[in-house]
């Protein structure tokens, strides 16, 4: 197949500023060939399918134009073709699941028909459902809850951001008292703050029911499970519903997970009952010193319980860099009551005085203590074993998570899955952009989940947000990387504010200095990582963040100090030994 510069606009004679391939190398379709510049723009030309790079017909300095050979290239599954783009389903088609065979026999018209069904109204449900409706679609959306939404919008991020913002005023009204500003020990009202909580809440439910009126997506309310390839049981407090669909998506999120040795106790939450607020506990043990468990310490801490956290691994938010989640472990430790690390649960009992709890620490050595409250924080799971997915021919593995391809396609071409029960990360924004894709295959789009990355941030007090690739990934897949960090100690904005723990950290690539990765921790860290998370998705280098005006003072200025320190121009501290070009 050859490959030639497509419709770049008006443009003649643009040179070429990078060969992204060599000859022998394995291309995806969509894979960044080479870059070329036009009027200081620089944009990428991508393979038109998936192949083996056999020859390169440009180097870097050479003048293209539309039309201009860059590339010969061996497409999958035979020789060069002169056909151009394949259909999407054959592109994908090499990652596809295998399908299995469907165990379900119901056919024919359900009760309610739809073009799209999609089960699960949680971000990315209801986002596929009304991408499907503005896509022309006649879509039914499956809810098992009395509201929309899922557990992000009913019991998880929004009301837990409700909670979290409540804690960071009470923490700044308390440490104010340094700054010479002291405020009364706060009242703190559970019924109305669970009806802040609430409010916030019910806005945004209710927000979705006038959007799916609006795209007249059709609500059937129940749990659903498959009957067969085409059909999906509906069980609502007015009984049995049969919906039948030509195209499905699964968006059937997750749940906790709950250990088996800890008994059925109402002094035993997880994290929705840690969200119900029914009391403020004297002591409270957090058993999972992950991201939920941390938020809802953040809380309770600020309501006034003694915290107690314990976590198996040998730091706090174990998906992030050491260096990154030590500012939040200096903080917390100077608030909490115990933070054990490398220890472990074995035994939990309900007694009078409390809930029981032994320890077991990494030399092999018990204690024990008793707490008001536990809370369960240690992960969740998929949902994919609660739908009866192989009536459908859907393939669902030990864990619960459903395989799928760049396109969210299941084993059953008609039928794609998106979210938590597609695999980790388990978060919101991931759900709401593989939701996009199904809706988009579903109405004939080519269209690919193919993001770089997936932005996470812990809600904590200070936040940790990070994207992209990390030091410990690195190390870890023996990838060469350097990095530039800025203490937020020398910030004037994070001064200002009485909050200069923070840091910033940027991981380049050292043979083209290109961001790959980024980590930061602080006061609004989860607000500033976009940045990075657009910046390496763009193929920014450090001169493009450093040469990048950023407001000052501002704590969005400390990713472009960061490149600095990489850069070795840094003005605001002194800078690294001078990096060899």
């Amino acid at each position: 197949m050859e490959i030639k510069v497509p419709d770049i606009g008006d443009f003649t004679d643009v040179p070429v500023v990078a060969v992204l391939v060599a000859v022998g190398d394995s291309v995806a379709e969509e894979d960044p060939l080479i870059e070329i510049e036009s009027d200081k723009a620089t944009m990428e030309v991508p393979s038109p399918a998936a192949g083996v790079v056999k020859e390169i017909k440009v180097a870097e300095g050479d003048k293209v134009s539309e039309g201009s050979l860059i590339m010969v290239l061996e497409a999958s599954g035979g020789g060069a073709s002169e056909g151009g783009i394949e259909p999407p389903a054959d592109a994908a088609a090499e990652a596809a699941p295998a399908p299995v065979a469907a165990t379900g026999t119901a056919t024919g018209a359900g009760d309610v028909h739809a073009e799209v069904v999609v089960l699960g109204s949680g971000p990315g449900g209801y986002t596929a459902a009304f991408r499907a409706a503005d896509l022309g679609k006649k879509v039914v959306l499956i809810e098992k809850n009395p509201t929309l939404g899922g557990v992000c919008l009913n019991v998880g991020c929004i009301p837990s951001k409700a909670l979290l913002h409540v804690a960071k005023v009470i923490t700044e009204a308390e440490e104010m008292s340094s700054h010479g500003v002291s405020f009364a020990k706060p009242e703190i009202n559970l019924d109305e703050l669970r009806a802040f909580k609430d409010s916030v809440v019910g806005q945004l439910t209710g927000g979705l029911d006038g959007l799916s009126k609006g795209r007249k997506v059709q609500i059937v309310r129940g749990m659903g499970t498959f009957t067969g390839p085409n059909m999906i049981s509906v069980a609502g407090e007015d009984g049995v519903t049969t919906v039948s669909f030509d195209q499905c998506i699964i968006a059937a999120g997750s749940e906790p997970v709950a250990l088996p040795f800890i008994p059925e106790d109402e002094r035993v939450i997880d994290s929705t009952g840690a969200l119900e607020l029914k009391d403020v506990p004297e002591r409270m043990l957090v058993l999972g010193g992950g991201i939920i468990g941390l938020e809802m310490a953040c809380v309770y801490d600020a309501l006034g319980s003694k915290i107690t956290v314990v976590e198996l691994m040998d730091q706090i938010i174990p998906g992030a860099d050491k260096d990154v989640v030590k500012p939040l472990m200096n903080r917390i430790k100077g608030r909490y009551e115990n933070i054990f690390l490398k220890n472990k649960v074995t035994a939990v009992e309900a007694t009078d005085a409390g809930m029981k709890v032994t320890f077991e620490d990494d030399k092999g050595e018990s204690f024990s203590d008793t707490f008001d409250k536990v809370l369960v924080a240690v992960g969740r799971k998929p949902n994919g074993k609660l739908i009866n997915a192989d009536q459908a021919g859907v393939a669902v593995d030990d864990r619960g998570f459903i395989a799928v391809d760049k396109q969210q396609r299941t084993g059953q071409p008609h039928i794609f899955a998106i979210g938590d029960v597609v695999g980790q990360p388990m978060l919101a924004h991931k759900a709401v952009h593989e939701g996009k894709v199904a809706a988009e295959v579903a109405a004939g789009h080519k269209r690919f989940f193919d993001a770089k990355l997936i932005p996470s941030v812990a809600y904590t007090d200070p936040e940790v947000a990070w994207c992209g690739l990390t030091e410990t990934e690195a190390k870890a897949k023996g990838i060469k990387v350097e990095k530039g960090v800025f203490p937020w100690a020398a910030s004037g904005k994070s001064l200002s504010n009485g909050r200069s723990e923070g840091m910033t950290k940027l991981i380049f690539d050292p043979s083209d200095d290109r961001l790959l990765g980024a980590c930061i921790v602080g006061t609004n860290a989860g607000d500033l990582i976009s940045e990075c998370a657009l910046a390496i998705e763009m193929g920014a280098d450090a001169v493009d963040l450093g040469h990048t005006i950023h407001p000052h003072p501002t704590l969005s200025e400390t990713v472009n100090f960061a490149a600095e320190m990489f850069e070795g121009t840094i003005t605001d501290l002194m800078p690294p030994k001078k990096r060899k070009k």
